[in-house]
């Protein structure tokens, strides 16, 4: 597992959810349903203080694991899981810019050697 941080372009669905982003210059569709739940940030390590009423996204990351393949793979999810190895990914948004970042690569030792 890679573990760093680099920016990436992720487009939602109307629920929230990714379902389709850019990294390294390619394009990425989210072809299992993605999992979110949140960590803990240790604010006090790159904050001097607590803002007043800077709640959200202080103490918690929003993580997002989404399973993605090339884009351009035609057909469902399902389908496209079945073409095409997919590749797990850990995403950040920041609360409060919406901006993500690329946290995790899961398959990464996989896919160097493939």
């Amino acid at each position: 597992m890679g573990m760093f941080s680099e920016s990436v372009d992720v487009v939602c669905n109307s629920a929230g959810e990714p379902v389709e982003l850019r990294w390294g210059g390619r394009q990425y569709t989210v072809c299992a349903e993605p999992v979110r739940w949140y960590e803990r940030r240790q604010w006090w390590a790159e904050e001097k203080r607590a803002p007043l009423g800077s709640g959200p996204g202080l103490v918690d990351h929003e993580i997002w694991r989404t399973q993605v393949v090339p884009a351009g793979t035609q057909g469902s999810r399902e389908e496209s899981a079945e073409s095409h190895e997919p590749l797990t990914l850990d995403l950040v948004r920041h609360t409060g810019s919406g901006r993500w970042r690329l946290l995790r690569i899961h398959d990464a030792l996989r896919h160097k050697t493939a």
